[in-house]
């Protein structure tokens, strides 16, 4: 799920991975002023505080010594003995290691082809009622690594005899994220949209709807791009040509960038909203 919000906020937006949730508000204003027809143009920062996600709670279950996820994609299931362990049927991970720290906190890391992509720990507040998420995604090569958190609640008990990280949770909001993974440069160039970001991605997208790998990015992925008669830009992500997410980019004159974004995968939802910078 954490990766699948910061493609949200970055890729599409400002951060990339993401993916998830929420409603309207003062998103619906901002997208009906996308219509005067403001630009794209310029960087943006996604605004931590305007998060709306709505998804299906996180299952997970470390008992005996073995580690799984039913609802990450695809489903996750290794010993948690801190070993790396072999994985298929990921973009940005090719092995993972799960080392449990103590009775409350986990550490998950990820590798492709030998390298770190991402670590990840997990922490349950003494009351048990709270997940913290402590991540750093290192995935893009040579650029600094993103780094943050993100607090999910419990949605639901863990089963007798299971480690604290156990049960059910339901994603939350995010924490002190790198601004590198928030900022991102669009650029409309006649019929073609640029977009760079600090975090070492950026894209040369037709508006006609054909793909555009992403520079930068390890999962191979590609985006196409198209504009609405009110101004607004959707953009379609894809690996190995499958759908993966839907944002909806709206500009409003008042500096704001209003984002929309579905995860195809989950059907996770996330809105947000980005001031211009410059």
């Amino acid at each position: 799920m954490k990766r699948t919000m910061m493609a949200a906020l970055a890729a599409c937006s400002i951060l990339a991975l993401a993916g998830c949730k929420q409603s309207g508000g003062a998103n619906d204003q901002n997208a009906a002023a996308a219509a005067g027809g403001a630009s794209i143009d310029g960087t943006w920062k996604a605004d931590l505080s305007t998060v709306q996600m709505d998804s299906k709670p996180d299952q997970l279950l470390l008992k005996d010594g073995k580690f799984s996820c039913s609802t990450c994609t695809p489903p996750l299931a290794l010993d948690a003995d801190g070993a790396f362990h072999p994985v298929t049927g990921r973009s940005y991970a090719d092995s993972i290691a799960v080392k449990v720290d103590d009775d409350h906190s986990i550490t998950r890391t990820d590798k492709k082809d030998g390298r770190v992509t991402s670590e990840d720990k997990y922490s349950v507040s003494s009351d048990g009622n709270t997940l913290t998420i402590d991540f750093t995604d290192s995935s893009t090569p040579n650029v600094a690594p993103v780094k943050g958190s993100f607090v999910e609640t419990r949605a639901g008990p863990a089963p007798a005899g299971a480690h604290a990280v156990s049960g059910s949770w339901k994603p939350s909001k995010y924490n002190n994220v790198s601004d590198e993974a928030l900022t991102v440069t669009y650029k409309l160039d006649g019929d073609t949209l640029h977009m760079t970001t600090p975090a070492g991605q950026s894209f040369d997208a037709k508006l006609d709807g054909s793909d555009a790998p992403v520079k930068g990015d390890i999962g191979g992925t590609t985006v196409s791009v198209q504009k609405g008669s009110d101004g607004a830009f959707t953009i379609t992500e894809k690996r190995a040509g499958k759908v993966q997410s839907v944002a909806t980019l709206s500009p409003g004159s008042d500096g704001k960038l209003s984002v929309s974004s579905e995860n195809k995968q989950n059907g996770s939802t996330m809105k947000y909203v980005a001031d211009k910078q410059s």
